[in-house]
């Protein structure tokens, strides 16, 4: 990678991971049945998690 695309692959990972935790946490939202601070906190948390996995394995399988 050099200088001219660091930038640019950088704002992939991110849009990527940004993609991923919103699926993630909307998935949380809807199986979860009360919708309270702690939950919202927990959901985010988990979705992080699960967004950063989710990357790794698809870098992991595609060979990028």
């Amino acid at each position: 990678m050099n200088h001219r695309t660091a930038p640019r692959a950088v704002l992939l990972a991110a849009g990527e991971l940004l993609v991923w935790w919103a699926a993630l946490a909307l998935l949380w939202l809807v199986l979860i049945s009360t919708v309270d601070p702690l939950e919202r906190i927990v959901g985010a948390c988990c979705a992080a998690v699960g967004a950063v996995l989710a990357r790794l394995g698809r870098r992991a399988v595609s060979w990028r």
